[in-house]
């Protein structure tokens, strides 16, 4: 795991949401929650991880990187299966990423995902699961070593899974993950300060909820990007929005709703993160990939897809269609390179190398539907290609 020192500084104060509806179409069903969180404002100085999380011997040795630039690599939403209400778990844990998958995380300074479940053993959930389509999910504690061990350094919490087992199941997936080395983000007023590659990075992720960070006000997102920026090169924002599934595939400049909730509009939050000094934004939340564009020079994701989804999500049509993204940054945050490594999930929602490159001629596809005059096109490899504009145009 590459070499990362972090620190947080981050606030919540008690706060009572009720979050009121339930919502999937097959893809995975939402239903708001009514918590309290617990937090104070304690700001921390960059400390040392508390110990490596050595890798599996037999994946692709890490990547050397340039000692001016940073390699992100970020993969969308992640269930590693449930044993709430019922048992959906695999044998094995290592069932869940393969080995050429974990190959293919390798070699980052920065591993990202959107973390959907709980690793918790309380036995409540705030959701009333008898009703239909609507689901809580818990994961055993021991999964998030499973995740260490493949790399992952950062993991999203704010998204509408994550206070399934309420306040407690959440201090427990936090700490949980903490414990093995992988931050959390996303939590209220917080931005999340750490060192890739000795180069100083804040990352901030938001939501379209309340006891988050939201995305639903602007002027408190951009102030946060904005005193991220003046303490880190590189500012990176993960934005659990929009609405979801394969009715969803297609960004659009307008407030997005799904069964009735408010899940923002993507396209005018990320590039509002933009003009407030954010270098890269990665959007996750529809469980379908979605287009991506170069706006002022840099990249947005707006869905990464559904990256690991056992027994709980989809996979038919676009919502088995994957990524990982990885996506290359000097020290300025200007954008070195990217490209897209396709996955696809199989039955069992477990994350497969797409050898036919689904996920790019799909990308190519939204690309040249959402922004046809943007400058990033996306290569048959997967690679992103970003257009020189010719002077005076």
């Amino acid at each position: 795991m590459a070499n990362l020192s972090l620190g947080r500084e981050f606030s919540f104060s008690f706060i009572s949401i009720c979050l009121y509806l339930g919502i999937s179409i097959g893809v995975v069903i939402r239903l708001g929650q009514s918590q309290q969180l617990n937090a104070a404002t304690t700001p921390t100085e960059p400390v040392s991880l508390p110990f490596t999380i050595a890798e599996p011997t037999s994946l692709t040795p890490k990547q050397q990187t340039s000692s001016d630039i940073i390699t992100i690599k970020a993969v969308g939403d992640i269930i590693p299966g449930t044993n709430f209400p019922n048992y959906r778990l695999p044998r094995f844990q290592e069932q869940l990423l393969p080995k050429p998958v974990r190959s293919h995380l390798q070699g980052s300074d920065i591993l990202f995902g959107n973390f959907e479940s709980s690793l918790t053993n309380y036995p409540y959930t705030t959701k009333d699961t008898s009703r239909g389509q609507v689901f809580a999910f818990r994961s055993p504690p021991g999964y998030a070593r499973l995740f260490a061990e493949a790399g992952f350094n950062v993991f999203n919490m704010a998204n509408n899974h994550a206070m399934d087992f309420g306040s407690v199941g959440f201090k427990d997936t936090k700490k949980n993950l903490e414990a093995v080395g992988i931050a959390t983000l996303g939590h209220k007023n917080q931005i999340l300060y750490l060192k890739a590659n000795n180069i100083p990075v804040a990352m901030v992720g938001f939501s379209p909820y309340e006891m988050y960070n939201s995305i639903h006000n602007l002027g408190a997102a951009q102030a946060l990007i904005a005193k991220a920026k003046n303490k880190a090169n590189i500012v990176i924002v993960s934005m659990h929005a929009g609405a979801e599934g394969t009715e969803a595939l297609h960004v659009k400049n307008q407030t997005e709703f799904f069964y009735g909730e408010n899940r923002g509009n993507s396209i005018q939050f990320a590039r509002n993160m933009i003009d407030a000094g954010a270098d890269l934004v990665l959007g996750h939340g529809p469980h379908v990939p979605r287009a991506m564009e170069i706006y002022k020079g840099k990249i947005i994701a707006y869905s990464l897809g559904n990256f690991l989804g056992y027994r709980t999500l989809s996979t038919n049509a676009q919502t088995g269609d994957s990524m990982i993204l990885e996506v290359k940054l000097n020290s300025m945050g200007d954008l070195v390179s990217s490209k897209i490594i396709p996955v696809r999930m199989n039955r069992q929602g477990i994350p497969q190398i797409d050898r036919y490159f689904r996920t790019v001629k799909l990308m190519r596809d939204l690309n040249n539907q959402a922004f046809p005059k943007n400058p990033v096109k996306i290569n048959k490899k997967g690679e992103v290609v970003v257009k020189k504009r010719k002077s005076g145009i």
